[in-house]
């Protein structure tokens, strides 16, 4: 019985461990390969008592009490094994609810994909009907016009033979200056010349015609190149809707307080500690400069001179050239070129803005060319703070649309330091930026021309968005800093 219940156990044993692939399956393992010795041990046991214990107990007694002792091994080991089950369950409904909740998303998202190529596939049909009715009618205004342009050639030839007519009368005419012309030729010269003008006539008009219908076709021309544009570029028109066409000018005015240069204390080597520094020392020309922030290696900057005196430009987009879509480490260190499109860096601007007080300039320009900025006071952390920015307007040209007195955490699409909702606002909308909200401003997000934008990409260019307002559409942007007080460097 003993080596019949072992046999059990080692066949229902493995027939678990091959059809269930469980957590925790070496554990199980080791539980039923003890049970498979047990019984065997006990059983080796339970004979040798038998040979030295005294005849008279009965050999059905010790058989009973070596089952009990199998069942309850048994029952221990099934007992592990419900448990290692249960907890195999209960991951697994784990998992199996979060695989319900991405599809759920997904099918979400698919569904709001397809309304939105729907409607895309019916315009589309409208003006590719459109289109096609405008190329018969265009088709059909050549043929008549290439007709118009033979009975004009036959006309013409008509005009010349009827010249040489007249030709011909005037010499007769001239000859009859002498001698009086007879009735009969009277009558002829003036059907002639009734038949010259109603031919002049004829031609005027039929060359009215024909240049109607090449102001006709001009048009229809206009009008197919614009439905052809149209179509594959449905959403254009919101170019003029998100221009900064009606807000208020900027003024040409200083917003802040320029001290006497005398306060800049400088390194040893001769280094200033930014542009506005280099300026007062008498760099007064815009381009890239080296500066040695206190504490810190020196490195390039771009310097603007405005406003009588050289700002430090920290960020500077004007064509899409540059791809800002980059990691975190890439935002921290900078990247680009400094004469054309580039992004200083966290650590670099980090670097300037802890020497003291500064002014943080957004300057921007909508695809109408029209320029407006705003100002903050602000401050910058350092790396342990994921560089938190907090902001405080001062000035501008538009209304505000990031977040005041707020801690903004910077965040790239491999680092996002915020995730809102299990959204990746940079992964989905391109960018390192502090973000806040995902569908707020991001000056830093991928460079869309009006031409090559579509409907999936309107949130994922360069645009400025107040928390109550449409969207600035932005051909480009630039950032800068300023010191509010250059005794800070003392």
């Amino acid at each position: 019985q003993n080596s019949f219940t072992a046999k059990t156990v080692r066949r229902k044993s493995l027939c678990i461990l091959n059809n269930q692939r469980v957590p925790g399956a070496e554990n199980m393992k080791i539980i039923l390969v003890f049970l498979f010795i047990a019984p065997l041990a006990l059983s080796a046991t339970a004979e040798k008592d038998y040979s030295s214990f005294d005849s008279a107990a009965p050999p059905e007694t010790k058989s009973r009490f070596a089952m009990l002792d199998d069942v309850r091994i048994l029952a221990n080991g099934l007992l592990q094994l419900g448990h290692g089950l249960k907890d195999f369950v209960h991951k697994t409904k784990g998992q199996m609810n979060d695989i319900f909740q991405k599809l759920y998303i997904f099918d979400r998202s698919f569904y709001e994909l397809s309304l939105q190529t729907s409607e895309i596939k019916e315009e589309e049909e409208q003006l590719r009907q459109t289109t096609a009715r405008l190329q018969i009618n265009n088709e059909e205004i050549k043929n008549l016009s290439q007709e118009m342009n033979s009975k004009i050639e036959d006309l013409i030839q008509n005009k010349i033979q009827l010249q040489e007519k007249v030709w011909g009368l005037e010499d007769k005419v001239t000859k009859l200056a002498i001698i009086q012309p007879s009735v009969q030729e009277t009558k002829e010269i003036s059907s002639l010349k009734a038949f010259v003008e109603q031919q002049d006539n004829h031609i005027k008009q039929l060359l009215k015609i024909v240049e109607d219908q090449h102001v006709q076709l001009d048009r229809q021309h206009n009008q197919i190149m614009e439905l052809e544009d149209k179509l594959n570029h449905i959403e254009l028109q919101e170019l003029a809707e998100n221009s900064f066409t009606g807000e208020q000018t900027e003024p040409e005015a200083i917003s802040f307080p320029v001290r006497n240069a005398t306060a800049v204390t400088y390194k040893s080597d001769g280094a200033a500690p930014d542009c506005t520094a280099l300026y007062n020392s008498g760099t007064r020309s815009s381009g890239v400069y080296t500066i040695k922030p206190n504490g810190s290696e020196s490195f390039n900057v771009y310097c603007e001179t405005k406003f009588g005196s050289s700002w430090t430009v920290i960020q500077n987009r004007v064509d899409g050239s540059l791809d800002f879509n980059q990691t975190w480490d890439a935002y921290t260190n900078g990247f680009g070129d400094l004469d054309e499109e580039f992004w200083l860096g966290l650590n670099k601007t980090y670097s300037i803005t802890k020497q003291g007080d500064y002014i943080l300039r957004i300057e921007l320009q909508d695809w109408k060319d029209n320029k407006r900025y705003i100002e903050y006071a602000f401050s910058l952390g350092g790396p342990e703070t994921n560089y938190t920015l907090q902001l405080s307007r001062i000035s501008g040209s538009i209304p505000n649309a990031l977040p005041e007195q707020t801690e903004l955490r910077f965040s790239t699409a491999d680092r996002d330091v915020d995730i809102l909702n299990d959204f990746n606002c940079p992964e989905n909308y391109l960018g390192g930026w502090w973000h806040s909200e995902c569908e707020e401003t991001n000056l830093n997000g991928k460079y869309v021309a009006p031409r090559s934008r579509g409907r999936l990409d309107r949130r994922k260019g360069l645009y400025w968005k107040p928390k109550k307002g449409r969207y600035y559409l932005l051909k480009s942007t630039k950032i800068m800093i300023h010191p509010t007080d250059l005794k800070s460097f003392e």
